[in-house]
């Protein structure tokens, strides 16, 4: 009898004989892995979105063996969910956090890649009631997903912090108070400007950081379309994107307040600049304290209208892999072990013979 589990995922620091393995926070991170491996046995690669030269979003295919740091059929290949990736903790103060998954190399322990998971619907709620062309997904993005990418880009400057600072430049030097709105907002500008630059010097340096599965619906309702999942891959570079362009957008429409995503560029600007100063990052002390009087559960979200400008393509509209082929993916029974959580609307929406 085959044992519940997903395809490729063979070693791994999850059970998945086990039920709570299959839960809902677990299942988000987990299926992503097997449906690229998935993907790479059908001889198909991942959609990738990077940034070019001149800081446009374009696309690409990357290969899960890119993706992972290792062929993803290799016995070496180990998925580490929810670990911190080690490799980054000499470039931050006290404790990494998590990210959804690290590769390894068994044989050794060598950490290959980290890699933050969105599993995300299609369409979302901003664009349901639009034409199956204009369908797009929501990302939420956790503050922690932030320190990943302000590490990935620092890591290209542990032997160079000089290198770093003179593309900063010193005008920073002249904020007294980092926690004050007031005193930050005049220096936004410069902020994306810097952080601009500093990704050009290393364009070529850039590297898959979040793998954004899509799962694809008929419009609103709680049916899979017939062609229904599909993998796209962000670079490091192409992610800063999300947040730096809708900033922009906010500041030119004379945007008087610091919102989350203006509020991100200043997270991720400060971890930059005080690794040029002090070859560290205290993330902790930054997401803590400058806050801006919203709450930091989350770094930013961006609906399906803004996600859709970068992310169109043939890919999208129509995903590649069919609904008929999740038996392929999820192995072994395992979908009778997963335990989706009971949501009363979602019952009544259901359950129309209530109203007859």
């Amino acid at each position: 009898m085959p044992k519940p589990g997903l395809y490729g995922v063979t070693h791994s620091n999850r059970d998945f004989t086990q039920a709570d393995t299959w839960g809902k926070n677990q299942f988000n991170s987990s299926f992503p892995a097997g449906l690229t491996n998935f993907l790479a046995s059908k001889g198909l690669d991942n959609v990738y979105l990077y940034l070019d030269k001149d800081l446009k979003v374009k696309h690409g295919k990357i290969s899960t063996e890119e993706l992972l740091g290792i062929n993803p059929n290799s016995d070496d290949l180990f998925f580490s969910f929810e670990s911190p990736y080690a490799p980054y903790q000499q470039l931050v103060i006290g404790s990494l956090p998590r990210v959804d998954l690290v590769t390894q190399l068994r044989s050794n322990g060598q950490c290959l890649r980290p890699i933050e998971v969105k599993l995300t619907a299609l369409p979302d709620n901003s664009t349901c009631h639009l034409g199956e062309d204009y369908f797009g997904c929501e990302i939420v993005i956790r503050p922690d997903t932030i320190v990943y990418l302000a590490c990935s880009i620092v890591a290209n400057f542990k032997d160079n912090q000089k290198g770093l600072a003179d593309i900063i430049g010193k005008n920073f030097d002249n904020i007294e108070d980092w926690t004050d709105g007031n005193s930050v907002w005049s220096y936004i500008p410069e902020m994306i400007s810097a952080i601009d630059k500093t990704i050009l010097s290393i364009i070529e340096k850039q590297e898959p950081i979040l793998i954004q599965p899509i799962w694809k619906t008929k419009g609103k309702s709680p049916k899979l379309a017939d062609n229904c999942l599909d993998v796209f891959i962000w670079s490091n570079f192409a992610f800063t994107q999300l947040f730096v362009d809708v900033a922009r957008g906010e500041l030119k429409e004379g945007a008087n307040r610091i919102t989350r995503q203006v509020r991100t560029i200043i997270w991720l600007f400060k971890m930059i600049y005080d690794f040029s100063k002090n070859g560290q990052i205290n993330h902790h002390i930054i997401i803590d304290e400058l806050s801006y009087n919203t709450k930091n559960d989350k770094a930013f979200a961006v609906s399906g209208r803004i996600t859709h400008r970068y992310m169109s393509c043939p890919e999208l509209t129509n995903p590649r892999i069919k609904q008929d082929e999740i038996k392929n993916i999820i192995l072994g029974g395992g979908q009778n072990l997963l335990s989706p959580e009971r949501r009363f609307d979602a019952i009544i929406y259901n359950s129309p013979e209530l109203f007859k």
